[in-house]
């Protein structure tokens, strides 16, 4: 799906639209190829990677919730180098820029995966999932931690001159000081929100519904919080931000755009609509056309605040 109204740009990587296929509700991407055009979404974040590979948490690990989903997935994956040699070849048949998202548990596992994808090509950037606990540092989350955050996208920055974005978790207190601390560091770019971290209940057996207890909140139920957060995170910030939280319509990815996102990922609505990202891509650019505006990057950061 691209027309000149949707075409923009993200840290230097060119976008047929601002629609994203978002990390861990995609697979690694090429598993979608016989259910929607892959040429036609406008990037492809894929499943988190890791060092080695991981099973992920017991099950149950998802739960229907009101208004969005509750998982507890457990970051599974087949690790960087699996990845490298079984998935990356086949997406580098397609247009569409691959964005590859990094996790660990200390700084080695980031350090590791990136000096993995680094002797492999077709890959247009990194995002770095911050909201796992440091291990070496008492279980504090990179996420939480300015001076944590810092230290950690310093350590990455030499080791690449792909563009690293960083997904920043929503389970602070403020946003905008992990922000500016990723962009003193050396971050290109920003992607937010992360899931929220939730519970539900069986009343019945009085027992967790999700396998591992506590699970990550996504969906339309996150929405407002996360508009919130990306508008805060992009007016701290001079670099651009992705958003996401909730986003199942066309209307909804100009509502991420106006409070200050350059572009837009979709996670969950891909669950029930695997071809979700292309049909929010027509519903924006039926809108940008409804509203006689000619450029969908000129409704980044338009929202009008009371005084």
């Amino acid at each position: 799906m691209s027309s000149s109204r949707l075409s923009t740009a993200f840290c230097g990587i060119p976008l047929k639209n601002p629609i994203i296929a978002a990390s861990g509700t995609f697979a690694y991407g090429i598993e979608f190829a016989s259910l929607l055009d892959l040429n036609a979404l406008g990037a492809i974040v894929v499943k988190g990677l890791s060092r080695q590979p991981m099973d992920g948490n017991r099950p149950p690990r998802i739960f229907e919730a009101e208004a969005g989903m509750i998982n507890s997935i457990g970051l599974q994956n087949i690790g960087a180098r699996a990845f490298a040699v079984e998935k990356l070849p086949a997406l580098r048949h397609y247009a569409t820029p691959i964005i590859a998202n990094v996790f660990g548990y200390a700084p080695e596992d980031y350090e590791e995966v990136i000096r993995v994808l680094e002797d492999h090509e077709g890959l247009a950037a990194y995002e770095l999932n911050v909201s796992c606990p440091n291990t070496k540092h008492g279980g504090i989350f990179f996420s939480s931690e300015p001076t944590l955050l810092a230290d950690l996208i310093a350590r990455l920055r030499p080791l690449t001159k792909r563009p690293l974005v960083i997904k920043l978790s929503p389970n602070v207190a403020r946003i905008e000081p992990l922000a500016l601390s990723a962009e003193a560091a050396g971050a290109d770019g920003l992607s937010l929100v992360n899931t929220f971290v939730s519970l539900a209940i069986d009343a019945r057996t009085r027992r967790p519904r999700i396998g591992n207890g506590y699970g990550g909140l996504s969906g339309p139920a996150i929405k407002p919080i996360a508009l919130r957060l990306v508008y805060e995170a992009a007016r701290a910030v001079k670099i651009p931000v992705l958003g996401l939280g909730g986003v199942a319509t066309g209307v909804d990815a100009a509502e991420f755009l106006i409070a200050g996102a350059t572009a837009v990922q979709v996670g969950t609505a891909t669950f029930w609509d695997p071809s979700a990202p292309l049909r929010i891509a027509r519903e924006l650019d039926r809108f940008l056309r409804q509203e006689k505006i000619e450029r969908v990057s000129d409704l980044t950061g338009t929202l009008q605040m009371p005084n």
